[in-house]
């Protein structure tokens, strides 16, 4: 292994506890292994002379994918028990969180699992968890990544994994932000809506309207937007449920070919989130984050982050804006006609990534693997 990817992996994986914050950061309680300890050899190592890399052809290059709320399903995390350190991560994660994440993951109920306060957290958990899967079965694919993106929460994850943050730090920055959007979609009753549209969809005209509908039943400043940019025609939006519910009922009007209600609490990545803005900026403002050591790509531009304080603003930015996450698969894989693609991984619960990544790119996507969190371990859950 690599001295980049040692201290990517040593960092998120073994640091479950360590916090570079500023004093204003309420770090999650101690206990954990000291992540400079076990970055000392690799540091050391990384001091001394070494022959730079050779330059990989891109079908010897791998990409992981990290995905985000909605795809959390009871059970998650099973596949993944027998493999090293993935238990340490769910006791890190009981110390940060407070609760036990693994016997929720594992068991549920399914609407207690659903909760934001309790998805996101188990979606980034389950997510580096399979990364530990991954790097067991297949250290090739972590040893040749050369970039990483999240949808949403995945992005927290994706900044982990790439050694710009640290494990204890990313979950605890995330536990803050599920629970400030918890409170702020319980204040309206909003949500999501994914639709899939025609050529000749003009989702802002659709939102418009719905809004203006929202209007006559009295609803002060609706809010009815695009909230991410999935594939070619596809979209998620989000708004006041009045909004979605008068699109989904005039759906024919606007050339929507299907309408499907998200089973998320809330109107997420637009401005009823507001709320959650402040305390999100407050955790972010005490971490010292880090540059990525691979490439990691920002749901608000599609780009791949250029300096540790854009992500820090660019994070809290994401959660009142929309993922662009159709922008960030063509800012990943075009190239030229007949070039080949990366290995691409989606690590965590469900393969909703990597059905995109088809209606996006046909050819980058026959290149596509999933690690599986639900595979069933009775061995292992039996040691619970």
């Amino acid at each position: 292994m690599s001295v980049r990817v040692a201290r990517a992996l040593g960092a998120w994986g073994w640091g479950a506890g360590g916090c570079r914050g500023a004093s204003n950061f309420r770090p999650p309680p101690p206990g954990s292994v000291d992540v400079a300890e076990l970055l000392r050899d690799a540091t050391t190592a990384d001091e001394e002379p070494r022959e730079p890399a050779a330059r990989r052809l891109p079908g010897q290059c791998s990409v992981l994918l990290f995905p985000g709320q909605g795809s959390q399903v009871v059970g998650m995390g099973r596949g993944l028990l027998r493999y090293p350190r993935v238990r340490e991560l769910y006791a890190a994660a009981r110390r940060v969180l407070g609760y036990d994440l693994l016997e929720l993951s594992l068991r549920g109920p399914q609407e207690a699992l659903d909760r934001t306060a309790h998805c996101q957290p188990a979606v980034f958990v389950a997510s580096l968890a399979a990364v530990e899967k991954l790097q067991h079965l297949q250290p090739a694919v972590i040893e040749s990544c050369v970039a990483a993106a999240g949808f949403s929460v995945g992005e927290f994850a994706a900044l982990v994994f790439a050694g710009a943050m640290e494990f204890s730090e990313g979950l605890y920055a995330v536990k803050v932000r599920a629970e400030a959007m918890q409170e702020a979609s319980e204040a309206v009753p909003s949500g999501m809506l994914s639709v899939l549209g025609r050529p000749q969809t003009k989702f802002t005209f659709a939102c418009l309207e719905a809004r203006e509908h929202c209007k006559t039943l009295g609803i002060e400043d609706p809010v009815c937007e695009v909230a991410s940019y999935l594939f070619p025609d596809c979209r998620v939006i989000s708004g006041h449920l009045e909004a979605l519910q008068f699109l989904q009922k005039n759906s024919s009007k606007y050339h929507f070919r299907r309408t499907k209600m998200l089973p998320v609490s809330g109107a997420f990545h637009t401005r009823l989130m507001e709320p959650a803005v402040e305390p999100l900026a407050q955790v972010l403002k005490a971490i010292a984050v880090k540059t990525p050591l691979v490439s990691v790509h920002a749901n608000v531009s599609g780009s791949r982050y250029m300096h540790p304080k854009h992500i820090q603003q660019l994070l809290v930015k994401q959660v009142v804006s929309p993922v662009k996450w159709e922008q960030t698969m063509h800012a990943l894989y075009e190239r030229k006609k007949g070039s080949d693609f990366p290995r691409t991984f989606e690590v965590g619960p469900g393969k909703q990534l990597g059905a995109i990544l088809r209606s996006c790119n046909l050819q980058a996507w026959k290149s596509y693997s999933h690690v599986d969190v639900l595979e069933a371990d009775e061995a292992a859950d039996e040691d619970l």
